[in-house]
């Protein structure tokens, strides 16, 4: 009683607001107004995992598993606003409410039994003191809560590498060569992994990831991120 009582009070005193449209949120809303939730641009690739418009975009760079992402980005749109405030505006709590939604999305579609474990694509040390958290890590999180799930750190970023936004498909996967590698300790042999990432655009950043994991062991690795971007 104590608690509801606490958190009315700190509601009246530090409003919370939807994150998209500002609106005052109820109690059951983490983030985003029920409404906001509703008009999410959803991708829905999860349907067609194996076959869909990411999986194209990947062949050739690793065996082609599922490729799946959670919103469709669209410049200027919501999905960009999100984005934004999750990488810049020291927001992780979108990248966990992502992350919570759709993995609700995967347990509908009763997926959450094909992996053993939720791995990040890992952000540089330096990047991640700077920004305070990896995004992607903060929507492992939400995945791992939905699906019941264990999420592990079990990469790292040996480089620091320049940002890749306006780079050529080329140069993106040269960009990305040799960077990562798996934490000393860290064993994947036999593993199914969800690897994931805040947006795919190339796919070269998650490759390169997933080809890592594969060589170590992994049995399969599929792929998933919050959107996908165009080229």
């Amino acid at each position: 009683m104590r608690l509801l009582f606490l958190q009315d009070f700190l509601d009246l005193i530090f409003p919370r607001n939807c994150l998209q449209c500002g609106r005052a949120l109820f109690d059951f809303e983490p983030c985003l107004c029920t409404v906001c939730q509703g008009s999410l641009p959803l991708a829905n690739f999860h349907m067609r995992a194996f076959d869909n418009e990411l999986t194209s975009k990947i062949r050739g760079l690793m065996p082609v598993s599922r490729v799946m992402a959670f919103l469709r980005f669209s410049k200027k749109g919501k999905s960009q606003k999100l984005l934004h405030q999750l990488k810049y505006r020291n927001m992780p709590e979108i990248g966990v409410e992502m992350g919570r939604l759709f993995g609700l999305s995967l347990v509908n579609e009763r997926l959450q039994s094909e992996w053993d474990v939720i791995v990040p694509v890992p952000l540089h040390p330096m990047k991640q003191k700077r920004r305070g958290y990896n995004q992607s890590e903060e929507f492992g999180k939400g995945l791992s809560k939905s699906m019941n799930i264990r999420l592990e750190n079990l990469l790292e970023r040996r480089k620091f590498t320049e940002t890749q936004t306006k780079k050529t498909r080329l140069q993106r996967l040269e960009n990305v060569e040799e960077v990562f590698d798996l934490r000393n300790g860290g064993n994947v042999q036999g593993l199914r992994i969800l690897l994931v990432d805040d947006v795919i655009t190339t796919g070269a950043t998650l490759c390169a990831c997933a080809n890592v994991l594969l060589d170590c062991g992994a049995k399969h690795v599929d792929l998933a991120t919050i959107a996908a971007g165009g080229q």
